[in-house]
């Protein structure tokens, strides 16, 4: 209950909530009835109907909104909707988690949200912060929508409604110009072809030196990017009762990865230094590492969709082809481990190569400034080994003691689906359909030993290469999905309508291992520890198969209590497929921690399918035409919630999937709009999430703690002036302000936990006991913060100048908190900074 005395504390703001979101419709006969209701016009449930009929609760954008606030991707529309947050490009572009009402989408796994563009699923959540063209409305669902919008729709969905070509050639242009060399450009043409026939081209392109430098290679390397993406659609009426609509879009991003610090929560080092018990939120951002950061990303997609009218339904069938193709290269983790330095003096080849390596690059440092607590001593081994004269690094420095990291994740994949639905006319709303997809996706992490002669683009590089290959997972994963489903929505009365629908899904999924049976030459076993070794012969790992399989029904209820007021209600069920980690990621944890250092925490090669069970309850509707608003309340179960997990040790890094067996989550949430006058709106939601670890085997003692990912509220404030000046120019101003509650990004909160250090201080020259090297991750909570973006300017019907500020109040706030609890500290990543721009627009 704390969060919601939080959040009820801040009642003279919540009071003042108000949110007006302007008109846009579907199509012509939705654009006359939202013009004669001043109804919004959506599409949640597959048809056209009004913000007001749909029974959940709904967060839209519509164009006028998208063109008020300057929204384009999912990072900035997410930000203006209660209950849900983000976490996108920390590791790299495409890597993107979306948290909905507690329910996160696990880096490495399925995401947790449908991406539904122009009536088509798209299934990489690589995409879900992509440019997808020229925006007309954005509709954000919250709940289990997998009946509706299909897979890995378990949090809810987001549709997106870009550009359709009009009977008349219009067309606009927009450029800005923003501190750190920050320059955007977007531009579309819309035209007619002939009779019935029209094209859409759109095309973007934006580059940043972003906010922060290494100061160790004196370069834009931490959060710099360049991406360009063009996109095409035509649309053709091939009868009077036929459409066709096909796209194509490519997209390329260049730039950088991995924009992580360390802090370390040892609270008995801290007498060393007390950096080594650091709470995350005061952590000052340097950046020193020796390898250049990049990121690569490649997308191309291509669909076609068609539409045929009968007299009573409709057929629709759709195919989607997808490539995205990602990769990126960056420093290592595993300096304070001395993975690739030996203590003997007896080191050969490889080793011997990274030994001296390691050794040139720590003298060169002597007096240089780096992160604490890092130091450097005679010679280059972690203090625990050598108290007096040793040194200390943490990852990502600026030494090639810690490796180097090269990794992979590309992924094809066709979809199609084939769906009859009624028109709309009867007492009952009807579809049927089918649906099919085949995944091919290759990933590969590889680390090497940084012999300072920069990173080898390849998975695996043989003994005596300049970049040689210490560990590596690299596994081909295919899949196959079936599903049918249907819906009917009945008007029982005047008043009353109830809707069914359900969902059969089918996810037959394969691993491959792709690594090679070599040997480590550091370690002198295999190079991923998966692998048997029989004879002295290093054996394949054998490929692995699973089906996972969900019916997802959905109920919704809508009663009109009045002709300005509904109340709603609906459950459904969500699902996640379950799958496969890279191979060897159980026998890393198996031996590197519970053996160790007695731990005993659970993770497998396959993970288990995750299930929830969500209901919500609400009323919606409007006061006096002016005052708009939506109250609703949830509650969700989410069985085997799927969440990511970190672990670094000697044996590099491992990124895998877990499961936590049960999870409870609660909330309430408020929206409220009004306008004031004429061409002024103020506006507002708040969301407040109570979430429960109730089981979890993989870590027993997490249970009672918080759904990771899940903030403890969010509060959004704002208004919108848009007034006459002369008969032509109209003010244009826009602010928003966004609250952020605490949120805690692991399993493991109050709880403290052994490390690896835990294991090494008895036996080094310390002779420590074990407790001396246990962490407390009690610090590793990220605190609220605000964030306000303001947006100034004039328009005509034709041109606009725009005057804007992003975190106008320069806030401090991390994006990201990668808690790896073996290694004793947490990977965090800082968010945007104030940033002052200005931009033009042209349309005709």
């Amino acid at each position: 209950m704390r969060n919601f005395k939080t959040v009820l504390a801040s009642g003279a703001a919540i009071g003042a909530l108000f949110t007006a979101t302007p008109v846009l419709a579907q199509d012509a006969a939705g654009a006359e009835e939202a013009e004669e209701s001043n109804a919004i016009i959506v599409t949640a449930r597959r048809q056209n109907e009004t913000l007001a009929e749909v029974p959940t609760a709904i967060t839209v954008f519509t164009a006028d909104a998208l063109e008020k606030t300057g929204i384009q991707t999912a990072d900035e529309f997410v930000q203006l909707t209660p209950g849900v947050t983000i976490v996108t490009g920390t590791a790299e572009a495409g890597d993107t988690q979306i948290n909905i009402r507690g329910i996160n989408g696990a880096r490495d796994a399925e995401s947790s949200v449908a991406l539904v563009v122009d009536g088509i699923l798209k299934t990489n959540t690589a995409q879900l912060n992509q440019d997808q063209g020229t925006l007309r409305q954005i509709e954000i669902l919250k709940g289990p929508q997998g009946a509706l919008y299909g897979r890995n729709a378990a949090a809810g969905a987001i549709v997106i409604q870009t550009l359709k070509p009009g009977e008349v050639l219009e067309g606009g242009v927009k450029v800005s110009a923003a501190e750190d060399s920050t320059y955007k450009a977007s531009a579309f043409v819309s035209a007619p072809v002939g009779d019935g026939a029209g094209f859409v081209i759109s095309g973007s392109y934006s580059t940043t030196d972003g906010f922060y430098r290494n100061r160790f290679l004196d370069s834009k390397t931490i959060d710099d990017q360049e991406v360009w993406s063009i996109d095409g659609r035509f649309v053709a009426n091939l009868g009077p009762a036929t459409e066709l609509d096909v796209k194509a879009r490519y997209a390329d991003l260049k730039g950088a990865s991995i924009n992580f610090n360390a802090a370390f929560h040892l609270p008995n080092f801290a007498a060393v230094d007390p950096a080594f018990f650091e709470d995350v939120n005061e952590h000052p951002f340097d950046f020193y590492s020796n390898i250049r950061p990049t990121n690569a990303q490649q997308t191309f997609e291509a669909s076609a969709k068609i539409e045929h009218e009968f007299e009573g339904a409709t057929l629709t069938a759709w195919a989607l082809y997808s490539d995205v193709d990602q990769s990126l290269t960056a420093d290592g983790t595993s300096a304070d481990f001395a993975r690739f330095l030996d203590f003997t003096g007896t080191a050969t080849g490889d080793l011997a190569a990274a030994n001296a390596a390691c050794f040139a690059s720590t003298a060169q440092l002597t007096g240089y400034p780096l992160n604490a607590p890092t130091f450097i001593g005679q010679i280059p081994v972690p203090f625990i080994f050598a108290p007096a004269n040793g040194s200390t690094f943490g990852p990502y420095s600026p030494t090639t003691c810690d490796g180097t990291q090269y990794q992979i994740r590309q992924q094809s994949d066709f979809s199609a689906e084939v769906r009859l639905a009624s028109n709309g006319d009867g007492y009952v709303d009807w579809q049927i359909g089918a649906y099919y997809l085949h995944i091919d996706r290759d990933v590969g992490v590889s680390l090497g030993a940084d012999l300072g002669n920069g990173i080898t683009r390849q998975l695996y590089n043989a003994p005596g290469s300049a970049n040689p290959t210490t560990q590596l997972f690299n596994d081909d994963f295919s899949t196959d999905v079936y599903a049918v489903f249907a819906s009917a929505d009945f008007e029982v009365s005047d008043r009353l309508e109830l809707g069914l629908a359900a969902r059969y899904d089918i996810e037959d999924r394969k691993v491959s291992s792709l690594v090679p049976a070599v040997f480590d030459p550091f370690t002198g076993g295999p190079i991923n520890p998966g692998q048997a070794v029989v004879g002295g012969v290093v054996q394949p790992i054998a490929d692995q198969s699973e089906k996972f399989k969900q019916l997802q029904p959905k109920i919704s209820l809508r009663y009109e209590l009045s002709d300005d007021v509904n109340f709603y209600a609906n459950w459904g069920i969500g699902f996640k497929s379950g799958g496969f980690n890279n191979q060897g990621s159980a026998a890393i944890v198996d031996s590197a921690f519970n053996q160790f250092i007695g731990t005993s925490v659970l993770i497998e090669d396959q993970y288990r399918k995750e299930k929830s069970s969500a209901f919500e309850a609400g009323i919606k509707g409007e006061i006096g035409g002016a005052v708009t608003f939506d109250l609703a309340g949830y509650y969700t179960t989410i069985d085997d919630m799927q969440f990511f997990e970190f672990f670094v040790g000697p044996f590099g890094l491992l990124r895998v999937v877990s499961n936590i067996d049960e999870v409870e989550v609660y909330g309430a949430e408020l929206n409220l709009s009004a306008e004031i006058m004429p061409g002024w709106s103020v506006f507002g939601s708040a969301n407040v999430t109570e979430s429960e670890i109730k089981e979890n085997a993989s870590r027993p003692v997490t249970v009672g703690n918080k759904s990771p990912y899940t903030a403890d509220y969010t509060i959004n404030l704002g208004t919108q002036l848009d007034l006459p000046v002369t008969n032509t120019i109209d003010f244009v101003a826009r602010a928003d302000y966004r609250i952020t509650g605490p949120t805690w990004f692991h399993t493991l909160q109050d709880d403290p936990n052994p490390t690896l250090f835990s294991g090494l201080l008895p036996g080094s020259a310390l002779e420590l006991p074990a407790f001396v090297g246990d962490a407390d991750y009690s610090i590793s909570r990220r605190d609220e913060f605000s964030v306000m973006d303001l947006r100034v300017g004039f328009e005509t019907d034709s041109w606009s100048i725009t005057a804007f500020a992003d975190n106008l109040l320069n806030e401090k706030y991390l994006n990201e908190v990668i808690t790896a609890v073996e290694f004793g500290g947490s990977f965090i990543s800082p968010g945007g900074l104030r940033r002052f721009g200005v931009e033009l627009g042209y349309k005709f």
